[in-house]
């Protein structure tokens, strides 16, 4: 579901472009650590996830083709409703942290279960997932029906640090290409860009352009990495240049 006017502007970044006015396209963009961890932070999306928030029909290709046949399948031929969500709705990826896009759900914690008679002391090594289990010590006799505690956290330390803190760090400024390559930002760098990269002998065609990135343009930017060279162009010049 998508925020409210309210949500998403409390969420809204920006970004500063260099556009080439002559030949209509984006060079480059400075960003903000907020904005890179966005962008980093669709590594960590499933595919499920990615057809589910972009919609079948805005996928490229065929995945979206896969994602309907599961919808349209019931229990009769999909093994359990857990196994539907599972591939619908799969949980992992950080990017509901940041632009309010939609988040994964997490997964429930697992419960384990241990032999209730544990005659033998190679019954503490065996636990199920399902009480009553017979024990699968030979001789034991005994049911996996003892809750076992599990304690610490149910994600890897790199997930939950990630979804507090994002991926970079914010001493500098970062530069983002149209193809979203990132690179820290440096002024030697960027002249070595105009002259070398683009071949630009003009500044005079150059111009500063300040864009805003939220719930709409995050997901425009997700759909469009997955089929183009020229993301930023694409997104925040498409409708000009097609004019």
């Amino acid at each position: 579901m998508a925020p409210t006017t309210s949500d998403a502007s409390a969420s809204t970044l920006s970004m500063k472009l260099l556009v080439d006015t002559k030949a209509q396209r984006v060079l480059y963009a400075e960003a903000s650590k907020d904005v890179v961890d966005f962008l980093f932070s669709l590594l960590t999306l499933p595919v499920g996830t990615v057809v589910k928030i972009l919609s079948k029909g805005a996928m490229a290709g065929s995945v979206g083709n896969l994602y309907g046949s599961v919808e349209k399948l019931d229990e009769t031929y999909v093994r359990s409703a857990g196994v539907k969500s599972a591939l619908l709705s799969p949980t992992g990826g950080c990017a509901g942290k940041l632009l309010q896009l939609p988040e994964a759900p997490q997964p429930p914690r697992t419960q384990l279960y241990r032999c209730d008679r544990h005659n033998y002391s190679q019954c503490y090594d065996i636990m199920s997932r399902s009480s009553g289990y017979p024990c699968q010590q030979r001789y034991c006799g005994g049911k996996m029906t003892v809750p076992v505690q599990i304690v610490g956290p149910t994600t890897g330390s790199g997930d939950d640090e990630a979804a507090t803190a994002g991926f970079v760090q914010g001493v500098v400024t970062y530069t983002v290409m149209d193809d979203l390559k990132v690179a820290p930002t440096s002024t030697i760098s960027g002249i070595t860009l105009l002259i070398n990269t683009f071949g630009i002998t003009d500044i005079g065609t150059l111009r500063e352009k300040i864009v805003q990135l939220g719930y709409d343009e995050g997901l425009e930017i997700l759909r469009v990495a997955l089929q183009s060279k020229t993301v930023l162009t694409d997104v925040f010049l498409g409708k000009k240049r097609k004019a």
